[in-house]
């Protein structure tokens, strides 16, 4: 069953407000508005019918997520005092800093590998390049080849293999952002597992004649050294594909498994007030202080129909206050949210 987590509704005039239940049916438009059917899960009390309806003023006010319905225990008192803004915003901090020091560990070898796992637009790619940029500075300056690489988007099997081998010392770091087209392929899969096995020696082999690994100097087998670092949006915990499930379980169990948990909209918009508080969101504009509140709260009062809920999402509100500094509003209402 699908678990949807009920932004704003309402039910016999009771708010609810981020509460996790079970989907029985969708959105609907009634003669009183929208509306969705939930279990109710004894959430208010246990003569209330197995199945409710949830007021709803639109059809942005509820979401799909990976967090647990309520059950039993729970009430309305107990769910809303679960985590404040401030909680919330303390707990994603802390898994950034975390994300930054695995990073750390990747780079020195004391990790071979870590998936991280997080809604597009929120920093995880950021962090870790960022991390990586900080450890190759003397590399850069003296003209020397990096120790990392950042693929991005699709890779063969037979790429992913000469991938592999060009960064396969000790102290290499290749990054995989966004590229899930490997997951889906079983050779590449194979590959990485080998890449990442637990054992001591980790042999990567490549048993089929090949022009283009003659033509780069590749050999047909290799050692690899490297820690490697997969950037995904994909929840590999929930991936419904039995055949997949067991593949990337495989997987998993190789790597640090990192999930940045930000499933619902008011975690996302909660880490865009966590950058623009610690400074670092505008700074690459000659925004005031005032400035850049008016769009966060522009981001925020609007954020049920904006296109996306993303730190790329504030940086194009930013330039568009930055060339039309008097009518910004106006623009970004047309440009960046859903008319």
């Amino acid at each position: 069953m699908t678990a949807i987590n009920v932004i704003n509704g309402t039910y016999r005039n009771q708010p609810i407000n981020n509460v996790v239940f079970t989907l029985v049916k969708g959105y609907t438009e009634g003669k009183r508005g929208g509306f969705i059917t939930v279990k109710s899960s004894g959430y208010f009390g246990d003569n209330t019918p197995d199945r409710i309806r949830i007021r709803l003023e639109s059809i942005h006010d509820f979401e799909v997520t990976n967090r647990a319905p309520v059950n039993l225990v729970d009430s309305p008192e107990t769910v809303t005092k679960k985590e404040s803004d401030e909680d919330i915003m303390n707990r994603i901090e802390e898994r950034f800093d975390i994300l930054h020091e695995m990073t750390k560990a990747a780079i020195n070898n004391d990790v071979r590998a870590m998936i991280v796992v997080g809604p597009p637009g929120v920093g995880k790619s950021y962090g870790v390049q960022k991390e990586l940029e900080k450890s190759s500075m003397f590399d850069l300056i003296a003209e020397r080849p990096l120790k990392y690489n950042i693929v991005k988007g699709m890779l063969t099997p037979i790429g992913l293999y000469s991938v592999l081998y060009k960064y396969s010392d000790e102290g290499n770091v290749i990054v995989f952002d966004d590229s899930d087209g490997i997951f889906g392929d079983e050779l590449s899969l194979n590959l990485l597992k080998a890449a990442l096995d637990s054992g001591k020696r980790r042999r990567l082999c490549w048993n089929s004649d090949s022009y283009h690994l003659r033509r780069e100097g590749i050999p047909e087998s290799f050692d690899f050294k490297g820690s490697i670092i997969f950037i995904t949006n994909l929840n590999m915990e929930h991936v419904k594909s039995k055949k997949l499930q067991d593949h990337l379980e495989a997987l998993r169990s190789r790597c640090h498994y990192l999930d940045l948990t930000m499933n619902s909209t008011r975690e996302k918009f909660l880490r865009i007030k966590q950058i623009h508080r610690s400074g670092d969101l505008f700074q690459d504009y000659d925004f005031s202080d005032e400035q850049a509140d008016e769009i966060i709260e522009f981001m925020e009062h609007n954020k049920g129909d904006l296109r996306e809920i993303s730190l790329r999402m504030a940086l194009k509100i930013a330039d568009l206050t930055q060339v039309k500094p008097d009518n910004w509003r106006a623009y970004a209402k047309a440009t960046c949210m859903v008319n």
